[in-house]
């Protein structure tokens, strides 16, 4: 596993559209170990393949207390989402921001596993929103071009 490096905002690979994955091979098997290392190593919740550098729609996400439970889902499609809610994001392109946006509470989501099997989730809360957050890189988009009017600012991890 090899860490990566992570595309910051103003790389104009950010703002492409990722490519469907048709199958499973050991190059995209690597390209997973490599997005949880690199995931891992900067403490973040979640890591789309274009944030370092691959126009591939795969994304992981870890969301769990001990960061030992990564998720991966390969051409994700949002189905259904309700319960629309405001709240705090960050983003690992994007260094040294937060802001408030609007994210459905509660979504089910399409996608193949690991295993290159379908899978349906359902998921909800912080879980929920990290989906949102990485589906969107997937389509060019980056948090603060949802982020509400007046509250991006410097995050608070950084003050430390």
């Amino acid at each position: 596993m090899v860490v990566r490096k992570i595309l910051l905002n103003g790389n104009p690979l950010l703002r492409k559209v990722s490519k469907p994955i048709k199958i499973m091979t050991p190059d995209i098997r690597k390209l997973v170990e490599d997005m949880i290392e690199t995931m891992y190593e900067n403490q973040g919740a979640g890591l789309a393949a274009v944030q370092i550098g691959e126009l591939k729609r795969l994304i992981v996400i870890d969301v769990s207390e001990k960061k030992d439970q990564p998720f991966v889902l390969i051409n994700p499609k949002i189905v259904e989402k309700s319960k629309e809610e405001i709240g705090k994001e960050a983003c690992l392109s994007v260094p040294g921001l937060e802001g408030k946006v609007s994210r459905f509470q509660q979504i089910i989501v399409k996608a193949k596993n690991i295993h290159f099997k379908d899978v349906e989730v359902e998921a909800e809360g912080y879980f929920a929103v990290a989906l949102q957050h990485e589906v969107d890189h997937l389509e060019g988009v980056l948090y603060i071009d949802r982020v509400e009017t007046g509250t991006l600012k410097p995050s608070r991890d950084d003050e430390e």
